[in-house]
């Protein structure tokens, strides 16, 4: 019950502040620059505008909203309150996943990549969610949008560089171990569909775990005296 009330009011504060607007925009541009490359190009410009954009973009967001949450003391009353730091990250989560999810199906349905709805699915929403837990782990650390900017810069080259060569260049199966490289996999609807998924879930769950510690460990520091 609790996670609910948390989960409609994060969707809430992200359609009153813009975020589904920006999505939709970019989705927009994203659908009409996929109709403007060759068909032969199609395929992997669409996967790599799900990568980059709707899973990714979520690090970015939940950065903001957590620098927003800060600046106007909304985690000091979240820290008196009976929510649990597995209840916040959780509902943080899955209100970015939720919207990544439909935007990655708005690019890969007209893109003819999504053949496979179950695994597509997964794959965006599970990247979609580890991306979110390292933006959060970074924004409970961070006081300033340029410091959170600057922290960012590390996980986006570890995350996103092997899965660029493995894209375009380097197909090899151990690769498959690298999160960016699972998701490719899943929203590509290759083969190793399976490994890739259990790898990617247990990369999420392994950055959901650090960000509720991340989480607790802001909760009960809020104010600027440890609870």
């Amino acid at each position: 019950m609790r996670i609910g009330k948390l989960l409609m009011g994060d969707v809430h504060f992200q359609f009153k502040y813009g975020f589904y607007f920006i999505y939709f925009l970019f989705t927009i541009l994203y659908i009409g620059l996929l109709f403007a490359f060759p068909e032969s190009w199609r395929q992997k410009a669409a996967i790599l505008m799900i990568f980059s954009d709707p899973a990714a973009m979520g690090l970015y967001f939940m950065g903001a909203i957590v620098l927003f949450e800060k600046s106007e003391r909304v985690l000091d009353s979240i820290a008196v309150s009976p929510v649990k730091p597995l209840e916040y990250v959780l509902s943080k989560l899955c209100s970015i996943g939720i919207i990544s999810t439909v935007v990655s199906l708005a690019i890969g349905i007209p893109a003819g990549i999504v053949t496979n709805p179950i695994t597509f699915i997964l794959g965006v929403f599970l990247c979609s969610c580890m991306f979110s837990a390292v933006g959060l782990i970074i924004a409970c650390k961070t006081t300033t949008l340029n410091q959170f900017v600057l922290a960012t810069i590390p996980a986006e080259i570890l995350i996103n560089i092997p899965a660029i060569i493995w894209l375009f260049w380097y197909k090899e199966s151990w690769l498959l171990i690298h999160p960016g490289v699972s998701m490719i996999v899943l929203c590509a609807q290759s083969g190793g569909a399976f490994p890739a998924l259990i790898f990617l879930f247990l990369w999420t769950a392994l950055f959901v775990f650090i960000a509720c510690g991340a989480v607790n460990k802001m909760l009960k520091s809020v104010g600027g005296v440890k609870l």
